[in-house]
């Protein structure tokens, strides 16, 4: 129970990598608020899972690159369980497509998510930490595409590069406050965002083969990372990135 006491909010928390981590979280001891945008129903479910572990839970759909609505759910996450101690910020999406084929809207669209999002939510929170005055941990959820450059991911690269650095730049300015501040940067994993293209058996067998452990990642396999970052085990943890991806960045 490393995390008993404290408060967590994860975005993205409805589903794949967010729901692994939000029961994750609560498992170690931590009452959970689960954000997310158009998936109601598996974020009320991911509620019933930590309410039945013993922990206190809510849901609260916001969209992470409006800053009202982010301003509103950071409110209601307090009002509901009466501070934040802890922020995985995971909510993103992807969008492969073609450098040359890159519609403006498609590049605002991912810059917005996975990138103005994390800012946005990391800000407010960050805000509400200092005013509560006891530290806290934030994780963001980056990628090895932050440095690993791969075809038809331009845009989605250049956000996760750009949530590296934020996290870096983060962890200068809010140490003082005792707020930490980390990423996790997964490889290729199992989720709802990957399936579609490694449902088809050629790719999927073309991306395992460049993997040293020879399969994809599991949401669960990256619980234990951020459960580490977000404990007092990582006190002295900040400005960093955790690379959790079967060694396929060293292949």
């Amino acid at each position: 129970m490393r995390l008993e006491n404290k408060v967590a909010l994860v975005t993205g928390g409805s589903r794949s990598i967010g729901r692994a981590v939000a029961v994750g979280l609560a498992r170690e001891g931590a009452d959970v608020a689960v954000i997310y945008e158009q998936h109601a129903a598996e974020a009320e479910g991911v509620v019933g899972e930590i309410e039945r572990l013993g922990r206190r839970a809510l849901a609260v759909q916001c969209d992470v690159a409006n800053s009202g609505q982010v301003k509103r759910a950071v409110e209601q996450v307090v009002e509901g369980l009466g501070r934040i101690d802890i922020l995985m910020a995971n909510a993103g999406i992807l969008g492969r497509r073609p450098f040359l084929e890159i519609e403006e809207e498609l590049w605002d669209r991912v810059l917005d998510v996975d990138l103005k999002g994390p800012f946005l939510v990391g800000q407010a929170v960050a805000r509400q930490m200092v005013k509560q005055g006891t530290g806290g941990s934030i994780i963001f959820t980056s990628s090895v595409s932050a440095t690993l450059a791969a075809k038809d991911l331009t845009h989605y690269q250049a956000a996760k590069a750009g949530v590296t650095m934020l996290a870096r730049g983060m962890a200068l300015e809010l140490a003082e406050f005792g707020i930490r501040v980390n990423c996790i940067e997964p490889g290729t994993f199992e989720t709802d965002m990957t399936k579609p293209r490694m449902s088809i058996p050629e790719l999927r067998q073309q991306r395992e083969s460049r993997i040293p452990l020879g399969r994809l990642g599991k949401p669960e396999e990256l619980v234990g990372a951020v459960v580490y970052l977000a404990s007092d085990e990582a006190s002295y943890t900040t400005g960093t990135a955790l690379r959790v991806d079967g060694a396929a960045s060293i292949w």
